[in-house]
């Protein structure tokens, strides 16, 4: 009897292992992949199902149905029999590949393997299709130019006939206190402050990523919209548990709506492949918010957390009806950016009114 050598070269195996690794972590929890990681990182070959048996007294098993046996095939079932201490090894003397147990064994081989198929039937579920990602970079990166530049313009101060130098930051920042008492425009003029360079910069690099990525995941005007929504949302939540002298500005809160966007498309877009992994994009997203949320002595925890809930919400919402009717067309997305643009100016000319 030939027992086959399974090896194979150490460079190609670290990459199976590193493939069937990312299949594993995220896309299953199947048997099939559990084994094929097993069995290429433990270096198993036929020879692991070895009982050096005698020819007699040993049978292949067949199952009703299945396709004849290839390498891996047999690989693989003769690793869910040892699982199960049922003996058995690996025949490639005859045309083609055998799996042999022997005869007292045969009958709970055969349900074991049957089980086993049945419960791996179609799997990996297939791939949710691919969306085109819109074209709109430089548009968007346009934009956060803008956000760099309003900042200059906060540091030299406003003057406006008959009232002086305004101070932007004292007039847009989210005041809980006037929040709550009816100012609800500063919950969209604080994403547009920032308390210095560095907090600027923060936001449109590591903060740009995400922003990029949503808008060319959803379009411009589609993802414009919901992140002034998230960041207003989370920047409302906060004034309303915070205390009423609390004092807050920047475009994070905006940023970890973009993370909380895409982590809930993800989830929903892909939940067949996640299945019980279903919460691991979110999951994701809450390390991202532990890891670049919490830093910093003036960083303010509660409107990041705010407004990354607030952006899985809105995404749960998007995806569902995006999934249906499909992402806007170009006017609407022309129409929601005008919108979010024109939601942004008027809640500084009521910040300038109210001054």
């Amino acid at each position: 009897m030939q027992h086959t050598d399974l090896s194979v070269a150490p460079l190609l195996c670290v990459i199976e292992i590193a493939v069937l690794w990312v299949r594993f972590s995220f896309l299953s929890t199947s048997p099939l992949i559990i084994a094929e990681l097993v069995i290429i990182l433990y270096g198993m070959n036929a020879e692991e199902f070895d009982r050096s048996p005698d020819q007699e007294g040993w049978r292949p098993v067949l199952l009703e149905g299945a396709p004849p046996l290839n390498r891996r095939r047999a690989q693989l079932w003769a690793l869910v029999l040892d699982s199960r201490s049922i003996p058995c090894c690996i025949n490639a003397d005859s045309p083609g590949w055998q799996l042999l147990v022997p005869e007292q064994h045969l009958a709970s081989a055969r349900n074991e393997l049957r089980m086993y198929e049945e419960h791996n039937r179609n799997w990996p579920p297939p791939l949710a299709p691919a969306r085109t990602l819109a074209e709109n970079t430089l548009p968007t990166i346009s934009v956060l130019i803008l956000l760099a530049t309003f900042h200059n313009l906060t540091l030299l101060g406003l003057s406006l006939p008959g009232r002086g130098i305004i101070d932007l930051n004292e007039i847009g920042a989210a005041h809980a206190a006037d929040i709550l008492n009816g100012q609800w425009w500063r919950l969209v003029t604080a994403l547009t402050l920032h308390g210095d360079l560095m907090h600027l910069l923060s936001n449109l690099t590591i903060g740009g990523v995400f922003i990029i990525l949503l808008c060319r995941e959803l379009g411009s005007g589609l993802a414009w919209s919901l992140l002034l929504a998230s960041g207003a949302l989370g920047n409302l939540l906060n004034a309303w548990l915070q205390s009423p002298a609390h004092r807050s500005v920047g475009a994070s809160t905006a940023v970890f709506g973009a993370v909380g966007l895409l982590a809930a498309i993800s989830m929903l877009r892909h939940h067949q492949q996640l299945r019980r992994r279903w919460f691991v994009p979110v999951a994701a997203g809450l390390a991202l918010l532990a890891i670049l949320g919490t830093e910093g002595k003036n960083t303010d925890l509660g409107a990041h957390l705010f407004g990354f809930g607030a952006g899985i919400c809105l995404g749960l919402l998007t995806e569902f009806l995006t999934g249906k009717q499909g992402r806007p067309g170009r006017l609407l997305n022309a129409s929601l950016a005008l919108t979010a643009a024109a939601l942004v100016a008027g809640a500084w000319w009521l910040a300038l009114q109210a001054a």
